[in-house]
C-alpha cells in the first residue's frame, strides 16, 4: 500500500479509533527503537509469518531517514541456506537483550513455544510489543498491545500498513519554523509523489 492509498485510508477511517489507536502503537514502537538504537526483532507464529510488515518498516526506515525502523525478521522455519535476511531462526530470540524491541505478530495467538521463547525475551529486558487478535497470553506479556479482534472494521494486514506508515512518519524531524504554506504543500506533494526504493 503507498502513501496515497495510506492517506485515503485515513481520511475513511477520521473519526474512528482506529486512527488514534494505530498512531499511539507506531509511537510506542518507533520510541522503543530510537531510544534504544535499534535492534527490532518482528515475529510472527508457525502459521503467519510478517513478511509484508517486514518489508513496509524497511520501507519507511529508509523513507524516514530512521534505520532503527528496519527490523530484523525471526523466522520459524528459517534454514541456513536462506538467504541472510532470511535466515534468522527461534534462536534469535533466546539471544534478545535489554535494548532491543520484539515486535510479535499473532493472528490467532502465539502457541506455547512462542510464548516461552516471549517470556525469556522481556525476562532478559527486552521490549515486547504485540498485534494481533487481542490473545489473552501475548497481551500479558507484552508491554504495548494492539488487538484487532476478529469481526473488526479493519483486517490484521490494514492495521499492520497503517502502523508501519505511522512509525515512518511520526519519525520525521519537525520542520523548523512554520515556513510558507506553499512551501509545505510542494513538501507534501513531493512526498505523496516520489517513488518508492527498490524491495529487499
Amino acid at each position: 500500500m503507498d502513501a496515497v492509498r495510506v492517506a485515503l485510508l485515513r481520511e475513511v477511517l477520521a473519526g474512528t479509533e482506529w486512527l488514534g489507536a494505530t498512531r499511539r502503537f507506531a509511537g510506542v514502537l518507533r520510541g522503543s527503537v530510537v531510544s534504544h538504537g535499534g535492534g527490532l526483532l518482528l515475529v510472527g507464529t508457525s502459521r503467519y509469518e510478517p513478511w509484508h510488515l517486514a518489508a513496509h518498516l524497511v520501507d519507511e526506515a529508509a523513507w524516514s531517514g530512521t534505520p532503527e525502523l528496519a527490523p530484523t525478521l525471526v523466522r520459524h522455519g528459517a534454514r541456513p541456506s536462506d538467504p541472510a535476511h532470511l535466515a534468522v531462526g527461534l534462536g534469535r530470540l533466546e539471544a534478545a537483550r535489554r535494548g532491543e524491541t520484539l515486535l510479535v505478530v499473532a493472528p490467532d495467538g502465539p502457541g506455547g513455544c512462542l510464548c516461552e521463547r516471549i517470556h525469556d525475551a522481556r525476562r532478559a529486558g527486552a521490549t515486547v510489543l504485540a498485534l494481533g487478535s487481542g490473545d489473552r497470553d501475548l497481551a500479558a506479556l507484552a508491554h504495548e498491545s494492539l488487538a484487532v479482534p476478529d469481526g473488526s472494521e479493519l483486517d490484521l494486514d490494514t492495521v499492520q500498513h497503517l502502523v508501519s506508515a505511522a512509525a515512518g512518519e511520526n519519525a520525521l524531524p519537525a520542520p523548523r519554523g512554520r515556513g510558507r504554506l506553499r512551501d509545505r504543500l510542494s513538501r507534501l506533494a513531493d512526498s505523496l509523489t516520489a517513488p518508492p526504493p527498490a524491495r529487499w
